[in-house]
């Protein structure tokens, strides 16, 4: 089951970054999104990939061109899928939208086609049935950023046959990317189930006012000498993921704290419209955050 055509659902920051990175390792993508103006939306920030692939990965103007002839837009759901190999679903982490597009995905996806989720808190089992063809339906995780020899989590329910399970992996080798093979289910996968305590334990320490986040990120960053804190990582994530994560989490038993959390997070960032890197500003300034400053972690 080779994968040669490529489909995004939902050109959104990792959606346009997934749909850049195949089209840059040689397939062919065409990412849908529903409105003219959507689309207008992820043409832009796709552009936005041109210069970053030419400084950190040193593409030539040649490579960055055809990669961009690779990539293609549709607004038509129907026509956007025709004769996909792997459809990628990469849209907003709300239930109902991910139902209500899995419905109209199974209407019109070639029993043929693998589909995965995206999905960095759903389980695919919660969706194998109503995709329309469970047997080929898995989760494909991707994080923040969607590179070369980066992290790609694969994970099955227990209708994925083994082909589409494999062919997910040699897929992700062949965008040369590093694919993790889960074994069963697991919510939040591996990278989000060891990343989830330390980011809320930083939340919760400026929650109760005990330090600010540079200074968090910056004791982070000075005993491990990592490039970055858990308020940079929330930031790279998008804060409103990171919202409807601690939601979620302040609803099991023990976990009622991230509640809190997640008010100060709606009305102190939310609100205010500071997402994280994706607009411009979250806890940090972008496109240069103050974590980056040479001069950063010698503050006193």
């Amino acid at each position: 089951m080779g994968i040669k055509k490529v489909v995004v659902a939902g050109g959104g920051t990792i959606g346009s970054q997934i749909a850049y990175q195949a089209a840059y390792s040689g397939f062919t993508v065409t990412i849908y999104d529903r409105s003219v103006a959507a689309v207008a939306a992820t043409k832009r920030r796709t552009a936005t990939w041109d210069q970053v692939y030419a400084e950190r990965l040193f593409a030539t103007p040649a490579v960055v061109y055809d990669t961009n002839e690779r990539i293609h837009y549709a607004t038509d759901l129907e026509t956007a899928v025709e004769g996909a190999d792997l459809i990628i679903e990469a849209i907003p982490e709300v239930l109902a939208v991910k139902n209500e597009s899995y419905a109209a995905l199974a209407k019109v996806v070639s029993a043929q086609s693998i589909l995965v989720t995206n999905s960095s808190t759903f389980l695919p089992s919660q969706f194998a049935t109503i995709s329309g063809h469970p047997e080929n339906f898995l989760a494909l995780h991707f994080t923040p950023h969607v590179w070369p020899n980066q992290p790609a989590e694969i994970m099955g329910q227990t209708l994925t046959t083994r082909t589409a399970y494999q062919a997910v992996v040699e897929f992700v080798r062949e965008i040369d990317m590093v694919p993790i093979q889960l074994t069963k289910e697991q919510p939040a996968y591996i990278l989000n189930t060891l990343m989830a305590p330390f980011l809320e334990s930083a939340l919760l320490l400026w929650e109760k006012g005990v330090a600010e986040p540079e200074m968090i990120d910056r004791a982070w960053m000075i005993a491990t000498g990592g490039t970055k804190g858990p308020f940079g990582i929330l930031d790279e994530m998008d804060l409103r993921s990171a919202y409807r994560l601690m939601l979620a989490t302040g609803a099991e038993p023990g976990k009622e704290a991230l509640v809190a959390v997640a008010r100060r997070l709606k009305t102190e960032m939310l609100d205010k419209h500071r997402y994280g890197q994706i607009s411009g500003r979250g806890f940090y300034h972008y496109p240069q955050p103050a974590y980056s400053s040479p001069g950063f972690l010698k503050h006193k």
